[in-house]
């Protein structure tokens, strides 16, 4: 994984085994029961599906199993998700360029096959793709190269003052205070799914 913007590299967890089983269905708490209810029964949950919430047992796919570990801030943290990926003022494809660019720069594999897959439904072509795998956003024009220059330099750490006045100009500062939620909140999943080694 890249070490530029301050991330550790730990090893390529695709290949590692998950440190912890996925919880059943059965399994769960009273606690976990409402959380999993108000994750497969959301927002996620609607419209087409680009990518399963869950396997074939049941249980939760990905960083919404290891949020029924913590309900409390499982639930705060999938409503703030569930924020972000619909009621922010980004286009979709905006959208997606953003935390594609997040799971590139931590190597997250399970963010890059889920948002690849709504990213491809949203018309992104493989050129775009790779380009965003490789941090590569001069690509990208109008508002969705405002997101893509200012999401790499939030990975970076923060914005310049040059970064500030043209992503504050472009997005507004609704927009730059939602984009670092977004960058902040996939950086968050990338971290779990790398610790707990879900592939």
């Amino acid at each position: 994984m890249s070490q530029s913007g301050g991330i550790p590299a730990a090893g390529n967890e695709e290949n590692m085994a998950p440190r912890i089983p996925p919880l059943a269905p059965e399994e769960l708490t009273l606690e976990q029961t409402a959380l999993y209810a108000a994750i497969t029964g959301g927002p996620r949950a609607q419209g087409p599906q680009h990518f399963p919430l869950t396997a074939d047992d049941g249980s939760l796919r990905g960083p919404f199993d290891l949020m029924l570990r913590s309900p409390a801030v499982g639930s705060a943290q999938q409503e703030l998700g569930a924020a972000i990926r619909y009621r922010t003022g980004f286009t979709d494809r905006a959208r997606e360029l953003a935390i594609l660019l997040v799971a590139a720069r931590w190597d997250s594999a399970f963010e890059r096959e889920a948002h690849e897959a709504i990213a491809r439904a949203l018309g992104f072509g493989d050129d775009e793709l790779a380009a965003i795998r490789a941090l590569e956003v001069s690509g990208f024009d109008g508002a969705e190269g405002a997101v893509a220059r200012a999401t790499v330099a939030l990975l970076n750490g923060d914005l310049s003052e040059e970064d500030w006045d043209a992503a504050s100009t472009a997005l507004g500062i609704g927009g730059v205070f939602e984009l670092t939620a977004l960058v902040g909140y996939y950086a968050t999943l990338a971290l779990q799914l790398r610790v707990f080694r879900v592939g």
